[in-house]
């Protein structure tokens, strides 16, 4: 996704970025589910989505975020608003009742154009504002988040 203002060369935020290529990837496994899988197997990757954002979101919430809320209030408390919607619908594919409820396909797919969304102001804002605001420090903290949860994905 995004290149172009070197933030992907913090390894914090390099492995952040990768995570959102990966379920942008696993985004499009949705798609391909729904028309040709159906229900369950949509559940499945929305259980495999939800296993990335996990440690990902702790990471951001825990430590990206707090750095960044004095000086962009609004827009974090937009971001985590956004992450409560995403979190509950996936939380609706761990439950198993998915199948049960045929609006669920049309609201899996409305939360993750949300997501695809939400990424893209995370690494056009969020990613370029914390290289340029974030102390050693704040840094610091952040890579205590991600160590403090690790990660979904190797390297």
């Amino acid at each position: 996704m995004c290149e172009y203002c070197g933030c992907q060369a913090l390894e914090t935020i390099d492995e952040l970025t990768h995570e959102h290529d990966e379920v942008v990837r696993l985004i499009s496994h949705l798609r391909r589910a729904r028309q040709e899988d159906g229900v369950a197997r949509m559940a499945e990757v929305a259980q495999e989505i939800a296993r990335v954002l996990g440690p990902h979101t702790h990471v951001e919430e825990h430590g990206l975020f707090p750095a960044l809320a004095g000086d962009f209030p609004d827009q974090i408390a937009v971001l985590e608003a956004e992450h409560r919607r995403i979190e509950a619908m996936l939380a609706e594919a761990a439950g198993g009742t998915t199948s049960a409820d045929p609006t669920w396909p049309d609201r899996l797919m409305e939360a993750m154009a949300l997501l695809r969304d939400h990424i893209l102001k995370e690494q056009d804002g969020v990613f370029p504002a914390a290289l340029a605001n974030l102390s050693t420090e704040e840094w610091e903290a952040v890579e205590a988040a991600r160590a403090a949860v690790g990660g979904a994905l190797s390297r």
